[in-house]
């Protein structure tokens, strides 16, 4: 069978969460690059990427890449590229992002309205017609230009992976669903371990927490756009890849998960989120200021993301939150913590220095990872 080339993006310094990810799904990694991994697959391996992955943005369909720094050379290196093989005739297409990075061709929107005049040009050849209604099915086009190389791509999924579908209704400032499963990924947890968040917002670390534990695909509760594609991806691909989500779904296990937060109208927000995501048996939400977290069980595992304070009020209340951070991680003396802050100061009032630092880019804000190991608990007879 044929094999296609696909690239998925992810949050700066996660990429090799979503290497393993790929590889645990039996993908063939061919790249691994700043905030994105490449790897091959044929028809099915799109389906079972969109269905499968919780950390990946998208699923891109690699076209090609060329050199090219001039927009005469991106405008025929692009109507050179066999777009008839991925568009048909009735095709709506456009290029949807164009990002630059120490290129000479830095315009996004010039690159844009290029590429797009010499693909037209491309199907007019092709197709032997002037003319493109684009009544058809959506096929948005994804460019990076890095040093003067040009990678083009055709987005499969749609809406970005991050959106599951459950989360309805959000928090101040919440943390994306795909960077959330990405910290319990890394860290040791499994759903034998209690685990807490007391800064749980609309619920996002619980609930991917939950969908691990119980083995629930994150696109099972939604579409992608190349299921629209039956041309290219039969429909017994997203068929085939639906049904192996429901089988490896685990439905009787119980798992102790807590979401904490001081907002009482941001926990109502949080139950109902997890009833949309069907975990909400697995999770325990509570109205609870941080300072009265407590717990006479061990080993327990916290992953949490805190307030950074981005408004001036916020930053001067920080010491005292993570003071009292500090105070509460002491008196559970067992448990691990992992905690992902842009606040700097963080270790220095918490009282620790962390076992383990990751830096890590949530957008454009430099993050840290910080990692408080715990005891390992005895092992089971």
């Amino acid at each position: 069978m044929k094999q296609i080339e696909y690239m998925s993006p992810c949050h700066f310094g996660l990429e090799s969460v979503l290497k393993r990810e790929l590889t645990d799904l039996g993908m063939e990694i061919t790249k691994v690059e700043d905030g994105k991994v490449s790897f091959t697959g044929d028809e099915d391996t799109c389906a079972r990427a969109n269905m499968f992955l919780r950390t990946a943005e998208r699923v891109l369909l690699k076209v090609a890449s060329f050199q090219a720094e001039t927009f005469d050379e991106l405008f025929e290196n692009t109507k050179a590229l066999p777009w008839e093989d991925y568009l048909p005739k009735d095709a709506k297409f456009w290029v949807a992002k164009a990002n630059s990075i120490n290129s000479k061709l830095f315009s996004p929107s010039d690159i844009q309205s290029i590429m797009k005049k010499a693909i037209v040009e491309r199907m007019k050849m092709k197709y032997k017609i002037d003319w493109f209604d684009e009544s058809g099915d959506s096929y948005p086009i994804r460019v990076t230009i890095i040093k003067n190389e040009v990678t083009v791509c055709i987005d499969t999924s749609g809406e970005s992976l991050h959106k599951r579908g459950y989360r309805k209704l959000t928090s101040k400032a919440p943390i994306t669903e795909t960077l959330a499963a990405a910290l319990i990924m890394l860290t040791p947890w499994n759903k034998d371990r209690i685990l807490v968040d007391p800064f749980c917002g609309s619920g996002t670390i619980p609930i991917e927490a939950a969908l691990i534990g119980a083995n629930i695909a994150p696109g099972s509760q939604r579409s992608f756009l190349a299921e629209t594609w039956k041309e290219f991806y039969p429909e017994a691909t997203w068929k085939r890849a639906r049904e192996e989500a429901s089988d490896f779904q685990r439905r009787e296990i119980e798992m102790s998960i807590q979401g904490y937060d001081i907002d009482g109208e941001v926990i109502k927000a949080a139950r109902q989120n997890a009833r949309w995501a069907g975990v909400d048996q697995y999770i325990h939400f509570q109205q609870k200021p941080l300072i009265e977290l407590s717990s006479n069980k061990r080993y327990g595992f916290i992953i949490t993301n805190p307030p950074y304070g981005e408004r001036l009020e916020e930053k001067q209340a920080l010491p005292g939150l993570y003071k009292d951070m500090g105070k509460v991680f002491r008196s559970l003396d067992s448990w691990s913590y992992y905690i992902i802050t842009g606040y700097e100061d963080a270790q220095k009032f918490i009282g620790r220095k962390a076992d383990k630092n990751r830096k890590i880019y949530n957008g454009m804000m430099k993050t840290y990872f910080y990692q408080y190991m715990g005891p390992k608990p005895p092992k089971k007879n």
